[in-house]
């Protein structure tokens, strides 16, 4: 297998369980690696983020009770199976990884969810930095990440 690394952001993520514009891609990407042709990468605090995409979803009527169920159940499983397979990297929220993206943080006014990305995407030496989130995308590409909007 490739040692090729892939990053997703939350935003990035979530599309991969419900569907909007960009889902084809991740779809594409996700059975790169599942063929062992690609590895995905996110941090830990991405799966609490996503989650709370797909609660907000049920909240707003967007998913039905049943729908954010099996998008929950749907994610966690792929996760499991993915770090199974050797093919998702999942970075741990380590205290190093916080000092740093203080750091960025302070230089761009971000927030620390968002700063947490690149830090751990730096960490991984991902080759790719996915997001659906602009302002994100341009904090990456400054950042020297081969960041790719996925809108």
């Amino acid at each position: 297998m490739k040692e090729e690394i892939t990053y997703l952001d939350s935003s990035s993520i979530v599309k991969r369980y419900i569907r909007e514009e960009g889902s084809d891609f991740i779809e594409a990407l996700y059975m790169k690696a599942y063929a062992g042709d690609l590895k995905l990468s996110f941090n830990i605090w991405n799966i609490g983020e996503v989650i709370s995409v797909f609660k907000r979803a049920e909240t707003q009527k967007r998913l039905d009770t049943q729908r954010y169920a099996l998008s929950k159940k749907r994610f966690l499983l792929e996760c499991k199976r993915l770090v199974k397979l050797g093919t998702l990297v999942l970075v741990p929220l380590k205290t190093k990884l916080i000092y740093e993206c203080w750091k960025l943080v302070e230089k761009y006014g971000v927030y620390q969810a968002d700063a947490i990305q690149i830090v751990s995407a730096k960490n991984v030496g991902a080759k790719e930095f996915l997001t659906g989130d602009k302002l994100l995308h341009e904090i990456a590409k400054s950042e020297k990440l081969n960041s790719v909007y996925i809108s």
